[in-house]
Formats: C-alpha cells, sequence, structure tokens
C-alpha cells in the first residue's frame, strides 16, 4: 500500500512507520489526541528518532523522554518550585502515556503504564484543586480485581457541589480525563474519573452487564457528604460513551443528564461495521487488539462475539424513557457509525445533538466548550 493511500486514510492495513509519523506530526499540530498533552517540541524531536511502532522500541522511546522529564520535576521539587515541578511531573506522565499507547500489550509497555501511573500520582498532588486517588470494595464473577479505583477532584470553595462521573475508551483512560476535568472544576462541578470497563485498572472485562463496574461508584457519589448526590452526570467518551448511554436508559432517575461522546450503540457492534473498521484513518495502531484486550477476546471469533451482546437495541433498552442525553460526534466517524446516533434518535426519549466536522469525536476548537456548557445548564 502506497503512503499516498495511506495519507488519505484508505487504510486496508497497518501503517508504515513513516506514515505513522506523518500521521502523529499531524495530530501533534492540532494538540488532539494522542498527541495533545506533551511538550512540541520534545514530542516532535521522539517521533522523528522513532525507529519502529513494535512494543520495544515504541515504548522505550517515549519512556526515554519521560525519564527527562522526570529528573527535572524532581529537581524542581528539590529546589522548591512546587509549580514548576508540577508542570514536569504532568509532562512525564503525558510522555509515559505515549509509551503505553494505545494499551500496554507489551513489557514495555506495561513498564511505561506503571510510570505513568507514578508521575501522574505525583502530578495529582500537586494540582490545583488536587486529584485525589479513591478505591471502592468491588465483587464481581470473574472480577479482576477486589477494587475500583478512581480520582475525585473537588472545585475549591463550593460546598457540595454536583459530580460528573467520567471515562474514556479503548485507549484514553481516567489519567486521560484532566483536561476535561479542569474545564468541569473550573465551572464549579466536581470530577469523578474512571476507567472504562476493561480498560486500565477497570476489574472487568467488557462484557453485556459491564455497567456493573458505574453502578458502585455512582451510589457511592450519591451517599457522599461532600458532594451533591442529587446532580449527578455521565460522560463517556469514544467507546465510553456506549456506557454512559446505557446507565442513562438504566437508572434515569439517577443522572441529571449523560453524554455519549463518539460511542456505538447497535451497529458499531455487527461484524460488518467491525471489518470495515479494522484500519480507521483516525487510528494509529492496533485497534483490533486494544478492543480484543478490552474484551478479553483471544481470537476474531471471540472479538466478534463479544461486540455483538453489546447491541442496546438487542437488549431492549433503546425505547425506555432516559435522562437527558447528548450526542456528540464527527460527521465522519470511521469508528464508531453515524447510525447509532439517528438510530437513538428513533427511539424513546428526544435527545440532543451536536455533529463537528472531521472524523472520530470530532475533535476542534469547541468540541470540549459545547459539553461542558451542555453539562453545566443540565448539573448547575
Amino acid at each position: 500500500m502506497s503512503n499516498t493511500a495511506q495519507a488519505t486514510g484508505e487504510l486496508t492495513g497497518p501503517r508504515s512507520l513513516e506514515n505513522a509519523k506523518e500521521w502523529m506530526r499531524d495530530r501533534l499540530a492540532k494538540r488532539i489526541h494522542p498527541l495533545g498533552l506533551t511538550d512540541p517540541q520534545a514530542t516532535l524531536e521522539t517521533i522523528e528518532a522513532l525507529t519502529g511502532l513494535d512494543g520495544e522500541r515504541w515504548a522505550r522511546a517515549w519512556i526515554a523522554t519521560g525519564n527527562r522529564f522526570m529528573a527535572i520535576a524532581d529537581g524542581r521539587m528539590e529546589g522548591g518550585d512546587v509549580a514548576a515541578a508540577r508542570d514536569a511531573y504532568y509532562q512525564a506522565y503525558g510522555f509515559y502515556f505515549l509509551g503505553r499507547f494505545p494499551c500496554p500489550n507489551h513489557p514495555a509497555k506495561e513498564e511505561s503504564y506503571r510510570l505513568e501511573l507514578a508521575a501522574y500520582a505525583q502530578f495529582g498532588a500537586l494540582a490545583d484543586p488536587p486529584i485525589v486517588p479513591v478505591s471502592l470494595p468491588f465483587e464481581a464473577p470473574d472480577a479482576l480485581s477486589g477494587q475500583i479505583r478512581f480520582y475525585l477532584r473537588k472545585p475549591a470553595g463550593v460546598e457540595k457541589p454536583p459530580v460528573l462521573i467520567m471515562w474514556g475508551g479503548v485507549d484514553a483512560w481516567k489519567e486521560e480525563m484532566t483536561e476535561l476535568s479542569n474545564a468541569l472544576v473550573a465551572q464549579g462541578i466536581a470530577t469523578i474519573a474512571m476507567d472504562n470497563v476493561g480498560t486500565g485498572e477497570s476489574p472487568l472485562k467488557a462484557r453485556q452487564n459491564g455497567e456493573n463496574q458505574f453502578l458502585p461508584v455512582i451510589e457511592w457519589a450519591m451517599k457522599s457528604g461532600d458532594l451533591d448526590g442529587s446532580r449527578i452526570g455521565l460522560i463517556g467518551r469514544s467507546f465510553g460513551g456506549h456506557w454512559a448511554t446505557k446507565l442513562a436508559h438504566l437508572i434515569p432517575g439517577s443522572l441529571r443528564c449523560a453524554v455519549n461522546w463518539g460511542g456505538g450503540v447497535h451497529y458499531m457492534f455487527q461484524p460488518e461495521w467491525v471489518e470495515a473498521s479494522r484500519y480507521p484513518d483516525s487510528y494509529l495502531m492496533e485497534l483490533v487488539e486494544t478492543r480484543s484486550r478490552m474484551l478479553g477476546a483471544k481470537n476474531d471469533a471471540e472479538y466478534l462475539k463479544g461486540f455483538r451482546v453489546l447491541s442496546l437495541l438487542d437488549q431492549d433498552l433503546l425505547s425506555r424513557p432516559s435522562a437527558p442525553l447528548l450526542l456528540v460526534n464527527g460527521k465522519e466517524d470511521k469508528q464508531c457509525p453515524i447510525a447509532d446516533i439517528h438510530l437513538l434518535l428513533d427511539h424513546g426519549s428526544p435527545k440532543s445533538v451536536r455533529l463537528f466536522p472531521g472524523g472520530h469525536m470530532g475533535f476542534g476548537p469547541h468540541t470540549v466548550p459545547t459539553i461542558v456548557s451542555w453539562v453545566r445548564n443540565h448539573l448547575t
């Protein structure tokens, strides 16, 4: 396949190294996921120095840059410059995130993920307001752990603020919710950032009843004395929008609002779309492998089966009343079909919709402000 075909988005197989670099340079210039967090010059230098996309060479390149910023952060802390240390810890976290991206499916990527969590913990402790790790006990058949881990962040000077619970998709996890948290906290809204089912430190692999991971956190927020449990909203980013939509239909009385930002509900999970989205132009590498890891699928047959059971139409949920629901995506999304938005509009309660130019999730200067404004109106 030619680089020209790859560059135009007509992908029929994995990207070449040079095409991947071209894709990364473009995303870096636009400052969008996954190249929107890190220092542009240091990021570009790391991109240009990449010698391969395999797990070992990929992770080692980003870890080396992350280590540079960790050393800077530690030096700033020793010198008493807390603000500079905080910023450098965030940079270190961002580079380690890239090292484990899109998922830690190699020992070197697993190492980068451990470094990412450690750097983020140091950043979170210095953030203003601080990002506080919380763990809840969790029990379920086939649970991967006995805990649900999330980050709580409360706006300063707001007594019993409303709370927005948010999670990402297959490759953006709870640590990658920081920029969205910044925007919400600035509006007086507390945030809870957690991992999507089957990702990060999630205690479950993705399955039909994966919403069971979110319900204890929602209940905890409802009962917390420091939060207004009567004003709870959800944001599911990318694949995570699926679970936000499901919960909006399952527990509408407990939620003020929910946002599906780029997630599927039915057509996304059909074999035809699974095949068509195998190499989307919006993805860098390993989409099927990353989704399979989320599902715990070992081959294509298990991947297809795991997807099929997620259809909310087949679960007879879409005609039920739902909490106020905002649907956001890019008009040319190749990862999640726009047909799923039309399907939602044809069923159940009326929904709000905002489509943006471009591909998956409709990244642009107005996307996050639109979501934050809509959520604020429903929560405050």
